[in-house]
């Protein structure tokens, strides 16, 4: 079973992070031809697209592994350890990128997100408290263990609901003939 959950794990990993990477970093920060709301799109269907490996790696190891057979709770269980190690290696991505790369995302961020507020014709008080809440966040931001906690907040509710629905899905009791 872990050699099963490491394989599918690692592989949804790597394409959620190669993707990810390649949105923030080419469309997002360097190009600057796609709008955040647009990278963040890219980013959820990648996470998506990614851990369809978890339905994989479920079928995979009821079928080659568990003779056809396997409950919820075991469904649960293997897709949960894919999401775990791909998220991993996805906020090691991102903090890896964030801190060596592209320090200033937080700062361009809230700048974006100002403007945005700006032309939306917000006053100039919600204006000063938006400010505010994003310096704040930009300061926490740059704590590491916060930086990640944040992270994994982005993507493992994605990964729990594909689990969930996989589960639901995959769920065996008895062996098809």
């Amino acid at each position: 079973m872990s050699k099963n959950i490491i394989i599918h794990g690692l592989i949804a990993g790597i394409i959620v992070s190669f993707l990810m990477l390649f949105s923030v970093n080419y469309y997002s920060h360097c190009k600057g031809d796609v709008d955040y709301s647009t990278s963040m799109l890219i980013g959820y269907a990648s996470m998506l697209i990614a851990f369809s490996l978890v339905f994989v790696g479920i079928r995979n190891y009821r079928d080659q592994y568990n003779h056809g057979v396997i409950s919820f709770g075991k469904t649960f269980q293997v897709g949960i350890m894919i999401v775990l190690i791909a998220s991993t290696i996805y906020v090691i991505a991102w903090l890896i990128d964030y801190f060596f790369f592209i320090p200033d995302f937080m700062d361009k961020y809230s700048a974006h997100m100002l403007d945005k507020l700006k032309a939306s014709g917000a006053s100039q008080i919600e204006i000063d408290k938006q400010t505010k809440e994003m310096a704040s966040w930009g300061k926490m931001y740059k704590n590491p263990f916060y930086n990640a906690m944040m992270t994994y907040m982005e993507i493992l509710p994605v990964g729990l609901i594909v689990t969930l629905v996989s589960s639901l899905i995959l769920k065996r009791k008895t062996a098809k003939n």
